[in-house]
């Protein structure tokens, strides 16, 4: 059969999806609750089209082909349509793609990777971080006022991280070793760190209650040394196992992040609390649960529901207050004992993670 795609005619066979033969044709159609492989279940809308014949807006990823078909996938009305689906996403998104520390930051530097690093015992990966970053052969924390530290959300719960003196410090130990090239001041790079971040989009958590903002702590043992002066690797480790990790670990790698920055889309600036924020970590997969960044889409549901001996995450509660969750016969400890990397891999978002990716 054939169908017009944009005014376009091409060449469609039974079964196919109107996003099938967009693609095909090379027509870009955003998704979000789709993956190929995946069973179809329109949900996010994100990927409206209108179907001329009749002015109707249909899912792509789930509309099958029909002969005659005149389909519009890239008008004014249906990239709004699709910004009001984004939009009401965004809404319910209690989430932050960058830390508040990395935000503040003059520089732009990536705070809260360079404490997953040490706190892992990487230091080298961490040094290494550090050089990458430098643009002078002066890192910026010699003359900058902490910004990063009074931004830590760990010092409403006691002390912030001592990111600053940790961060001198190695950078002590990169003069020790000159292992700045100046590469980095000589570059053509268009914008700036901080520039970059900031012309990037960036989600909010909206107003946090004290329950909430304890969540984050979850990721920290308890049991760590806190260290204010920052002699020895050891120390700079210890300090940085208290850092509480607000930041998104797939703030590079955001499907829900990238279709709002091609939408020119800004954060809303209240947020609905639909679902409070809450971390679940598996202690036997390392698997990192945040409802709060979840879009339920349904995509780790579908794609781990053959599962028959090992209980998988699933819808729980009715309508608007619906969630994804562990079964309630089961703990989250015990879900996707085999699966869980499958589930992570297909999330849009960052609301399932592993706890030692950096």
């Amino acid at each position: 059969m054939y169908i017009k795609i944009n005014n376009i005619e091409f060449h469609a066979s039974e079964g196919e999806t109107v996003l099938d033969v967009a693609r095909r044709a090379g027509i870009s159609i955003p998704t979000l609750c789709h993956k190929d492989g995946v069973e179809h279940y329109s949900s996010c809308m994100v990927c409206l089209v209108r179907d001329r014949r009749n002015n109707s807006y249909i899912p792509s990823c789930s509309a099958l082909v029909q002969e005659g078909m005149d389909i519009d996938a890239s008008g004014d009305d249906v990239k709004e349509l699709r910004r009001k689906a984004v939009e009401l996403l965004l809404l319910e998104h209690r989430a932050e793609c960058e830390a508040p520390c990395r935000v503040v930051c003059p520089a732009a530097y990536d705070i809260p990777r360079m404490n997953r690093l040490l706190s892992a015992g990487r230091f080298r990966e961490a040094v290494d971080l550090i050089v990458s970053e430098l643009a002078t052969p002066e890192i910026r924390c010699l003359t900058c006022g902490a910004y990063c530290e009074n931004a830590c959300r760990r010092k409403k719960i006691d002390t912030p991280i001592s990111i600053r003196n940790i961060r001198l410090f190695i950078f002590d130990k990169i003069k020790e070793e000159k292992l700045f090239s100046g590469s980095a001041a000589g570059s053509d790079a268009r914008y700036s760190a901080k520039e970059e971040l900031k012309n990037r989009f960036s989600s909010r958590t909206g107003k946090l209650n004290d329950a909430e903002l304890r969540q984050w702590l979850k990721e920290c043992d308890g049991m760590s040394e806190r260290y204010r002066d920052i002699t020895s690797f050891e120390q700079a480790s210890s300090e940085a196992e208290s850092c509480m990790h607000c930041d998104c670990r797939a703030a590079g790698n955001c499907a829900l992040r990238a279709v709002a920055e091609d939408l020119s889309l800004k954060d809303p600036a209240g947020k609905l609390v639909n679902s409070p924020i809450k971390k679940k970590i598996n202690k036997n997969t390392g698997l990192i649960f945040e409802n709060a960044k979840c879009i339920k889409c349904g995509l780790c549901v579908r794609v781990c529901e053959d599962s028959n001996d090992e209980p998988a995450l699933c819808f729980i509660n009715r309508g608007f207050v619906s969630i994804i969750s562990e079964p309630l016969t089961a703990e989250f400890d015990d879900i996707l004992a085999s699966q869980a990397r499958k589930a992570v891999e297909v999330c849009p978002t960052g609301a399932l993670s592993f706890i030692e990716k950096t």
